[in-house]
């Protein structure tokens, strides 16, 4: 569970309700036709921009920002070396019935066990890598447009509820619910692209950034783990994938 993200949107989400039960009435804040403008014409609309299976997918990719927890680049480093001295003592085969906390390791483990040329390992694990971003990417790509469709929707509501308003100008009673509409359309869209939908696009980049730094790290440790090279330069030629502050005293100097 990613606590920034959960606290991120709860704590705004908290925030804003606060304001509103302070000033007022919530129920003031609860228009059904501004609901169906928003809410409504956002997810058809941005429906049309996709295919359906992209579309309907964006949820289980909007979980990722919930719920996934990358590997540690540390603890993959750790593990790969004590791969690579196991593979130095015992040969690939020796591998084969080590525990791997990682799945995209012990895919590329299992292609080396099977004694594929490294040419072979590395373009399958990339295509599988290069896919795995393609997915986030589609799914940024959704988020984002929700939240630019949002707003956009949340002023069509506005204008629906000005020509209601204008049109009812003769009627004091229909001035008031035009002009909830026209406002609250405004508003819903905004808390919809700034509070949900950006916010999501924006923390499925960060989980595909790490997801191609880990990725590419196992990758460049199995093919190393396969060519034989001294578990030690493996660790120093991995910790190119940390902050320099997290890498050893031996790697910074040299």
């Amino acid at each position: 569970m990613d606590l920034a993200t959960l606290i991120g949107l709860i704590g705004a989400f908290g925030i804003v309700m606060t304001s509103i039960m302070l000033g007022g009435s919530a129920g003031t804040f609860v228009n059904t036709p501004s609901l169906l403008v928003v809410l409504g014409g956002t997810v058809l609309v941005t429906m049309m921009k996709f295919s359906l299976g992209k579309f309907l997918g964006a949820a289980g990719i909007a979980v990722k920002a919930f719920l996934y927890k990358p590997s540690n680049p540390e603890d993959l480093i750790s593990e790969s070396v004590e791969l690579a001295k196991a593979a130095r003592q015992g040969g690939l085969l020796a591998l084969e019935d080590k525990e791997i906390s990682d799945d995209f390791m012990k895919t590329g483990l299992g292609l080396l066990i099977d004694g594929h040329p490294a040419d072979t390992v590395k373009a399958m694990l990339q295509k599988d890598l290069n896919q795995t971003l393609q997915r986030h990417n589609d799914g940024q790509d959704i988020f984002k447009a929700i939240g630019d469709v949002g707003p956009a929707m949340g002023m069509i509501g506005t204008l629906i509820g000005l020509v209601q308003m204008l049109s009812n100008m003769d009627d004091p009673k229909q001035i008031g619910p035009a002009m909830a509409v026209a406002l609250l359309t405004t508003l819903y869209g905004a808390i919809l692209a700034n509070m949900f939908a950006l916010p999501i696009a924006d923390k499925l980049a960060v989980r595909s950034a790490e997801e191609h730094t880990s990725k590419n790290l196992i990758i460049d440790a199995l093919l190393a783990i396969q060519s034989g090279q001294n578990p030690r330069i493996i660790s120093s030629m991995l910790e190119a994938y940390l902050p320099r502050s997290q890498r050893s005293e031996e790697d910074d100097l040299g």
